[in-house]
């Protein structure tokens, strides 16, 4: 049987996505890898086709950013932060905080030293959540732009299901056609929105731009003058240029 291998950090779950892979594609052997964080480039260079992780991911990976997670303070529950409804930087200003950073390098460690009132730290809130630590409490943290969790590939690993894949996660139903923007090597999703033809028409070139131009001349033109007709005629309408996406060279596992 085919199959896909898709990884994931800790704290990320593609369950979702994994559901619907399987109603969608039953004859495709979808196979989960658990990776830890700093586990992320081996897995994509070993066995995995494609990986959930944080950003920032290796600038020679592709990656669509997927969604943003939530930056937490975790304290033990006696502490004055359990009080707040949120943690500032105010808050933090007499406080030590552990492992400095969007991720804690080593999550459960930095959460024993929590439990020992050692100090607190700042982590994604879904990596709380699945530490699960009874003697602790998560406030979020103010003004933080949290950590961005996206899907990473590689060109060698992308085919026609690394791309169905992006499909499924990027919601698009069995008969929906493929956007550009969610296929390997397209446009950057940032900036697909940008770079996405206006409704109803073709790419923008730059000669249809001077013939839409030449018709709006002419229509100026056209008004009677002494009963007269426009001698100038009517510019012929630009021809669009297919909203079909181009498919670029994809490697086959």
């Amino acid at each position: 049987m085919t199959a896909l291998a898709i990884a994931f950090v800790p704290g990320v779950s593609p369950a979702k996505w994994v559901r619907v892979w399987r109603e969608r594609r039953p004859d495709v052997d979808l196979v989960l890898l658990p990776v830890e964080a700093d586990g992320v480039t081996a897995a994509i260079e070993g066995e995995a086709d494609m990986v959930f992780a944080r950003m920032p991911v290796p600038e020679q990976h592709h990656a669509i950013p997927l969604w943003t997670e939530t930056a937490v303070v975790a304290a033990p529950k006696d502490s004055p932060l359990a009080d707040l409804d949120e943690v500032t930087e105010a808050d933090l200003a007499d406080v030590t905080v552990l492992d400095a950073g969007p991720v804690p390098p080593d999550v459960s460690a930095a959460l024993d030293l929590v439990e020992a009132n050692v100090g607190v730290v700042v982590l994604p809130q879904s990596l709380f959540r699945a530490a699960s630590r009874k003697d602790l409490v998560s406030r979020p943290l103010a003004g933080s732009p949290g950590t961005r969790v996206a899907l990473v590939w590689r060109d060698e690993d992308a085919s026609e299901l690394t791309e169905e894949f992006i499909g499924v996660v990027r919601g698009r139903t069995a008969n929906s056609s493929r956007n550009q923007a969610d296929q390997p090597g397209g446009p950057d999703p940032d900036t697909a929105d940008r770079a996405r033809p206006a409704k109803g028409g073709g790419k923008a070139t730059a000669s249809n731009a001077k013939t839409v131009a030449k018709r709006s001349a002419t229509k100026g033109t056209g008004a009677k003058s002494g009963g007269g007709k426009n001698s100038t005629g009517r510019g012929r309408t630009p021809r669009g240029v297919s909203g079909k996406p181009k498919r670029g060279s994809k490697g086959n596992r």
